[in-house]
């Protein structure tokens, strides 16, 4: 707090009066509702319910407007509500392989069974300015030709390329033991791939974009196809103790990606392909699929492979990938460090005295020797 700061808790006051009447703006403009938050900025609620490890619109879209915006800061508020709500239990494994798709494409398989669903997406526009959305008539909704649903088997990629012995199976993991929850106990080195799912899950976007990138320019030698990416809802059940079964607690819009990677083998094993994954609220695609292909890039030590790239190095894309956390750590920079300065200030204005004093005796040594050689 800058409480040291001449006005003090007056002048914070003050600040924060500032900051209510910047974010209201202009009061003939009518003020953003909630509703048009989640209803029209989908993608940003997404990012901040993931980021903020939190799946409520509603409050995604309050802590989107209390934030002017500031997704980073409204996932900080997120994360900080969340701290607050009482934990009842966990919930069943969500199986996406039920999801009520809305979107499904794969990049590996033209004709897969199911089909090509390519549902909202940005992908196959010029990204030209529309100033059409400008004058847009809200009462207008747009005319959206759509085939009746059907109850067709969408079969997942991987699982395909399994029948044929050239994917890696799905881990077998062990139900009876605990899994890693990294909102009840800080991350520790070295880190199971469920706790590196779990940060990845709710990390920075930008950051692990950055890092999915570099793996493609060649840190980290991957080449990965988007096996299969996927857009829909999915249910959420819990186990009841008290009735002796789950029950329906609702639905959830998820993406889950599915990376596709060569893998050339080993005396024990015959060449196949590895698998990267991504699962994400919302329609988050970008982060899915960045998720996909870090958490392939960190599984190289139980594959044999080589540590070659940033992108690999576990305790570094983990203890780097949480935006709260290195908020809170860059951000704290703001706050008074006056004593800290002067410290400092001191001991750089000692040491240049002592620079300075350092040349002029060599400036006089190299004097008088120059006036003994004449």
């Amino acid at each position: 707090m800058y409480v040291a700061v001449k006005g003090g808790e007056k002048a914070i006051r003050n600040a924060h009066k500032l900051t209510a009447k910047r974010r209201r703006g202009d009061t003939s403009v009518p003020s953003l509702t909630l509703e048009q938050i989640a209803q029209q900025l989908s993608h940003a609620v997404a990012r901040v319910m993931g980021e903020g490890s939190l799946y409520d619109e509603t409050l995604a879209a309050l802590a989107i407007k209390q934030a002017r915006g500031d997704l980073i800061e409204a996932a900080f508020l997120m994360r900080a509500y969340r701290t607050t709500l009482p934990r009842f239990g966990y919930s069943k494994p969500v199986d996406t392989a039920e999801m009520l798709v809305e979107r499904r494409i794969s990049a590996t398989y033209k004709d897969l069974p199911g089909g090509q669903v390519l549902g909202p997406t940005f992908d196959y526009s010029h990204r030209l300015l529309d100033f059409a959305l400008a004058a847009e008539d809200d009462s207008a909704e747009p005319a959206v030709e759509t085939l009746p649903p059907e109850d067709v088997a969408m079969p997942r990629v991987t699982d395909l390329l399994g029948d044929e012995g050239l994917m890696e199976p799905d881990p077998v993991s062990d139900e009876t033991a605990p899994v890693g929850d990294l909102t009840r106990e800080p991350l520790s080195f070295p880190a199971d791939r469920d706790l590196r799912l779990q940060n990845l899950a709710r990390g920075d976007e930008g950051f692990l974009l950055a890092l999915a990138y570099s793996t493609q320019r060649g840190y980290g030698r991957t080449h990965p196809f988007a096996g299969e990416i996927r857009y829909g809802e999915v249910e959420v059940e819990f186990f009841a103790e008290e009735l002796g079964f789950a029950v329906t607690l609702g639905t959830i819009k998820v993406t889950e990606c599915q990376m596709i990677n060569q893998f050339k083998g080993s005396a024990k094993t015959a060449p196949t392909f590895t698998r990267g994954y991504g699962l994400v609220f919302g329609q988050v695609e970008r982060k899915a699929m960045s998720m996909a292909m870090v958490d392939r890039s960190m599984r190289f030590e139980e594959l044999g492979e080589e540590q070659v790239a940033p992108a690999q190095d576990v305790e570094f894309v983990l203890s780097h990938s949480d935006n709260i956390q290195a908020t809170g750590f860059v951000e704290h920079l703001k706050l008074p460090h006056y004593v800290d300065f002067q410290a400092e200030l001191v001991l750089v204005r000692q040491m240049r005295a002592e620079w300075f004093e350092k040349r002029r005796q060599e400036e006089d040594s190299g004097d008088a020797a120059q006036e003994a050689a004449e």
